[in-house]
């Protein structure tokens, strides 16, 4: 008899995507509240995007963003240098027998939608998706 699997797609089972979005609610309250005590981080407003767990729960990976995009990469460091801390917290929160590893990286989602505007803005594509939007007529009638 095969093994069933536990994943529903390409994003995961359900229990990695609950694990993520608590874990994401609990770093944004932890760095929306000043909870983390670094300088640094809580002089920033840093948004958390998303948080994906990996299939065996052992990483997580939280895309952060401060507002505006500015002094990313001290944030990124600030995050990375309080890991132990956060991770701690979260562990309490969550109440899960491991805390998975906490990773950090940009958060290149707005990047993206921009990139998505500016493609669908170009005439070439305008005029592509007017001519598949027309219906085509039979020439033979």
């Amino acid at each position: 008899m095969a093994k069933r699997s536990h994943t529903s797609g390409p994003s995961g089972s359900h229990r990695t995507l609950r694990i993520g979005e608590a874990i994401r609610r609990r770093l944004s309250e932890l760095l929306s509240r000043g909870e983390i005590h670094d300088p640094d981080l809580t002089m920033m407003s840093i948004t958390v995007g998303e948080v994906r767990v990996s299939p065996d729960l052992r990483v997580a990976t939280a895309f952060v963003l401060p507002l505006g995009g500015k002094d990313a990469e001290t944030a990124l460091l600030a995050l990375r240098r309080n890991r132990g801390e956060i991770r701690h917290h979260i562990g309490k929160a969550l109440g899960i027998k491991h805390t998975p590893e906490l990773r950090f990286a940009l958060d290149d989602t707005f990047d993206r939608m921009d990139a998505t505007r500016r493609m669908f803005a170009d005439e070439r594509v305008q005029r592509d998706i007017k001519k598949a939007d027309t219906p085509e007529t039979d020439e033979d009638e």
